[in-house]
């Protein structure tokens, strides 16, 4: 039997055909099936077929059936009709009608587990952690995660109102349009002269190509002093994806496997020697939206002892789900495995702690006094060395304004990666 393993760790599907990965190799089943309950089942497929109050046709009865087993199981397992499949494989390549939101379960209500940079939702101001309580008029407590993802999706162009609750908050609306959402997986920037900010908003299937060749850039001739790895609001994605990114950091050792009933769902990826980013100073930077993925990167690096974790503590998804396709372009998302760093910890319900919590923050420079310095003097002596002369004036210039400037966490890891370059001097 062929069937199609999704290696995932969040909203995103990497599709791979594995030999013999299919329900037929699971564990033989050590009690009968239960008749009772299958009479039970029977007995109430007919009950509804005959009274109630409109006629239902099986073939709906049947699939809600097959969609309430699968949302019984966990948040991440879900029955996907034609639509719905198609929308998860087109979530892969980075492109897709909508708003720029991952979306998970809380109390019957749908969260938001992180926004996409660049997208509607991200430039309304949704953040991490806020709870959809309704979606134009529609009450959101009880949807399944898959009828919100498909009533959140539409035509480019066409408006969606979100009615939300941040925190204990009271509940405000935002008027959003669907775009192409066109995720650019991959950004970097320069900080200061050798220090860059390498920013993943989600693992797709070209990302850790895109990782590779930017390191090779950003260090070419060794003149990177210090890199920070940005995840933060990083819902997940491919899995094995993830796996290249981390491998791009480190030269031997686990990087992460999983385990699982079926013996196709326990895998173990490694590090290679071939790693771009050399011996390179890294802060990776956390927070409540990343997810997964990763958290797979930021729990390998952890471990191996490679970066420092900065920020707040991760969402917490360590499950894989396998993508098993059905008749009828339908499918099954099914969570088949558990993923765990190298030193054998599990992220499910738990989350990566960062070794140094920031919390997110703005700070303001206070006015400084204009004030003179000597270089602003009449007649004053130059620089023995024959460096720059640093007058108010120049101090002015040079004060532009920076991303650090306006992001505090970020402000933070660029200041420790300076303070490790101090103490490594020889």
């Amino acid at each position: 039997m062929i069937a199609v393993r999704t290696l995932r760790a969040s909203g995103l599907v990497l599709a791979l055909l594995l030999p013999g990965l299919g329900l037929a190799q699971s564990e033989p089943q050590d009690a009968p099936l239960p008749l009772d309950q299958l009479r039970t089942f029977a007995e109430v497929l007919e009950r509804i077929r005959t009274a109630y109050v409109e006629p239902v046709d099986d073939s709906t009865l049947l699939e809600n059936a097959i969609r309430g087993m699968l949302e019984g199981l966990d948040p991440h397992s879900a029955y996907l009709d034609p639509e719905s499949f198609k929308g998860l494989q087109d979530t892969t390549s980075g492109q897709f009608g909508g708003l720029g939101i991952e979306i998970g379960q809380e109390d019957g209500f749908i969260k938001v587990v992180a926004p996409i940079d660049e997208t509607p939702a991200a430039a309304a101001g949704i953040e991490a952690g806020d709870l959809i309580i309704k979606i134009d008029d529609q009450p959101a407590k009880g949807m399944s995660l898959m009828d919100a993802v498909n009533t959140l999706r539409g035509e480019p162009g066409s408006s969606v109102s979100l009615t939300l609750v941040r925190g204990t908050g009271s509940p405000f609306v935002v008027e959003l349009k669907r775009a192409v959402i066109k995720v650019r997986s991959v950004r970097s920037l320069d900080l200061e002269p050798g220090y860059a900010l390498l920013r993943i908003t989600q693992f797709q299937n070209n990302t850790g190509d895109e990782v590779r060749r930017t390191l090779a850039r950003l260090n070419t001739d060794n003149a990177l002093k210090g890199l920070v790895l940005d995840l933060r609001n990083n819902p997940g994605g491919v899995l094995q994806s993830a796996v290249e990114v981390a491998d791009s950091f480190l030269d031997s050792g686990t990087i992460v496997y999983t385990q699982g009933r079926l013996s196709n769902a326990e895998m173990r990826f490694n590090a290679t020697r071939n790693k771009p980013a050399g011996e390179v100073p890294v802060v990776v930077l956390i927070n409540g939206g990343s997810a997964s993925a990763s958290e797979i990167v930021a729990g390998a690096l952890q471990d191996h002892g490679r970066a420092v974790i900065m920020g707040t503590d991760s969402f917490g998804k360590g499950s894989v789900q396998t993508v098993l396709p059905l008749n009828n372009d339908r499918a099954l998302k099914l969570t088949t495995a558990l993923y765990y760093t190298p030193n054998g910890r599990s992220i499910q319900a738990q989350g990566i702690v960062p070794d140094i919590r920031v919390e997110r923050a703005r700070v303001t420079r206070e006015a400084e006094e204009e004030g003179f310095r000597e270089a602003d003097l009449q007649r004053h002596l130059g620089n023995a060395n024959g460096s720059t002369e640093r007058g108010s004036r120049e101090l002015r210039q040079a004060r532009e304004e920076r991303p650090q400037d306006a992001d505090y966490q970020l402000a933070q890891a660029l200041n420790l990666l300076k303070g490790l370059n101090v103490v490594r001097r020889p």
